[in-house]
């Protein structure tokens, strides 16, 4: 299990999400909300808003909480003014952190994320003392039924992709961050709409995670992930297979 890897940017985070759809639904809605308020409520005019979109239809997001969300942003009487803001940190074990927030009140923001690093026996750093390990880049992912391996690896790349990994679980299309939107339009053009298009911090290098830090490091993601302003999280760990089974075994 990586910080980082096939089609997660942390493994375990879906099965949590799954869990917790209603907040998961929350953080989408706040997404496109945002998307729609700084570009407008035209997804065709708008990248942010059109991956937002793609990315709440692929977690089952109704419909009609879309266009609620969307109609929000664009003026529809909602005011909440969001900010963003990226939290960097060490984690257990010595892993990089990036914490990407979505919130109304900075303050409460910085003590959550702040408190949560400092329970797990990490602690927060200033900006860029561990994002230097990090490539960002843009990340697009399909179905594997989307397209065979072959197929979609010529057409990413002659899109302008950088690297696509395919396997049974679908197929992973990374790209400079600024060709992300460029990459995306021509994909679905001729794949239709991607399941998920967004910007990822991509990590350099993998810090191995042995079974006394295994633990607190999953912890350590799950409770960031549990936190509502929380919208993405980044990081370098990668705990062996072995040792995910000697955990999964209690």
């Amino acid at each position: 299990m990586a910080g980082h890897s096939k089609f997660k940017n942390i493994m375990h985070r879906k099965g949590a999400q799954d869990k917790k759809r209603s907040s998961l639904f929350a953080k989408l809605s706040k997404e496109v909300m945002v998307a729609a308020k700084m570009g407008g409520p035209d997804p065709s005019a708008n990248p942010r808003l059109r991956a937002a979109i793609a990315t709440a239809r692929s977690n089952s997001m109704p419909k009609d909480n879309i266009e609620r969300a969307i109609q929000k942003g664009a003026g529809g009487g909602d005011d909440t003014d969001f900010e963003e803001i990226r939290y960097e940190g060490y984690g257990p074990g010595g892993i990089a952190v990036i914490v990407d927030v979505l919130t109304d009140n900075r303050n409460r923001s910085a003590s959550d994320v702040r408190s949560i690093f400092s329970k797990s026996g990490g602690n927060l750093g200033e900006s860029g003392s561990v994002s230097f390990m990090f490539d960002q880049v843009g990340e697009i992912q399909y179905p594997a039924d989307a397209a065979d391996a072959d197929t979609m690896f010529e057409a990413a790349l002659e899109a302008g992709a950088d690297d696509v990994a395919s396997s049974d679980d679908g197929h992973e299309i990374l790209c400079a961050a600024d060709g992300l939107h460029a990459v995306a339009g021509a994909l679905e053009a001729q794949f239709s709409e991607a399941s998920s298009v967004k910007l990822v911090w991509k990590p350099q290098n993998l810090v191995p995670v042995d079974i006394d830090k295994a633990e607190s490091v999953l912890k350590l993601m799950d409770t960031l992930d549990d936190n509502d302003d929380v919208q993405n999280v980044f990081a370098n760990f990668d705990i062996p297979d072995d040792v995910m089974e000697r955990l999964a075994d209690g």
